[in-house]
């Protein structure tokens, strides 16, 4: 027997216990392909979450996980990777609050956890496959060879904008089946099969703050209560006073508590002094970014300026931009028009129609 062909047909599936990482192991076992499911545990919440609230990662979810591999007639199993993921994923969203900036957990999860520990795991048990349920395309481009990383068929369902990271290297080695379908189809596919999962609800905050309360996880988390501070305007004159600047975002209305004669928003954090600053929707307007750990994917990092679009927020429309290489991983981006409320700590990544070119993390805007 070829090894190299045993190696190849082996596909290992992360499951999550949700529809469509079982429509992933569903749609791969129909190819021919020699599949197993695997879990990662990576967060248990029951302590540290209020009650009435449940997460993903939960004892509920790996066992839907398993079921679905009998029922699949797959081998299943579970690997433990919480302490990385309290370091690479937890940790690091603690540390970026903390310093007055915005993180993407989910960008630090597969980053370090799925594509990183989890594909060399895979490449170590001699599978040639890693097969996620991420809505999203991977081709390879004819003439120079490289691998490329594009948008999914159903454009609302598409998770592009968190695996721009993704390199060249572990590329080949992925496989994302969903990434021809629109969501209604899985779930027919899903039920078709008997899937005891078809109907599953989609999960929607951040994994390991089901209630969607950054600030109270931060303090339980941390044990630190967050510090009360004022409020000031663009001048720097206190207008009021918060609950924590960890508790404000920019672009910010809600909350606030002030009176003002038009509406304000968050528009700058100080956490050495301890303030939060707002002004009117004019001030969260800005056309330049810098960019840094800049990672190009589909194409070569550009010598020279290039044209192309851009996202700073998860579903947000891409706006055209021209994009200057700096040294260092770093890019210098302006866009076209000016965008609302553009973040430190949030992605930005680059598109050329559904072609993701490549992104990075945003440092601070002009």
């Amino acid at each position: 027997m070829n090894d190299k062909k045993t190696v190849a047909s082996r596909a290992l599936i992360a499951m999550s216990g949700g529809v469509d990482s079982s429509a992933a192991a569903l749609l791969l076992k129909r190819e021919g392909y020699d599949c197993t499911g695997v879990t990662m545990r990576l967060y248990r919440s029951e302590e540290q979450c209020p009650s009435g609230f449940r997460s993903c990662c939960s004892d509920e979810d790996e066992q839907d996980a398993a079921f679905v591999c009998c029922q699949l007639d797959i081998p299943h199993e579970s690997i433990c990777y919480s302490r990385l993921f309290e370091k690479r994923v937890i940790g690091d969203f603690v540390y970026e609050y903390e310093h007055g900036r915005t993180p993407n957990p989910c960008i630090a999860c597969n980053r370090f956890l799925k594509f990183g520990a989890l594909l060399a795991y895979a490449l170590e048990e001699g599978f040639g496959v890693l097969a996620t349920g991420h809505y999203a395309r991977i081709d390879k481009d004819p003439v120079s060879g490289r691998f490329r990383l594009r948008k999914a068929l159903d454009t609302d369902k598409d998770q592009s904008y968190v695996l721009y990271m993704l390199t060249q290297a572990q590329l080949p080695h992925l496989r994302f089946p969903l990434g021809d379908f629109y969501k209604r189809d899985i779930r027919s596919a899903a039920e078709e099969a008997g899937l005891v999962n078809a109907r599953k609800h989609d999960s929607q905050n951040i994994c390991f703050i089901p209630d969607g309360d950054y600030a109270a996880f931060l303090e339980r988390w941390s044990g630190r209560r967050s510090a009360e501070g004022d409020i000031v305007d663009m001048a720097g004159r206190a207008v009021g006073r918060h609950r924590g600047a960890v508790r404000y975002t920019i672009g910010q209305r809600r909350g606030l508590n002030l009176a003002a004669g038009e509406r304000i928003y968050v528009i700058g954090k100080d956490m050495a002094a301890n303030t939060v600053t707002v002004g009117p929707e004019s001030a969260l307007m800005s056309r330049t970014l810098t960019a840094g750990d800049f990672n190009w994917l589909s194409i070569p990092e550009p010598r020279g300026p290039i044209r192309a679009e851009a996202r700073t927020r998860y579903h947000q429309p891409e706006s055209p931009v021209t994009l200057w290489p700096l040294a260092g991983k770093r890019a210098r981006i302006v866009f076209d028009q000016p965008q609302r409320a553009v973040t430190p700590g949030q992605a930005v990544v680059l598109y050329d129609g559904d072609l993701v070119l490549g992104g990075g993390t945003i440092e601070s805007t002009g």
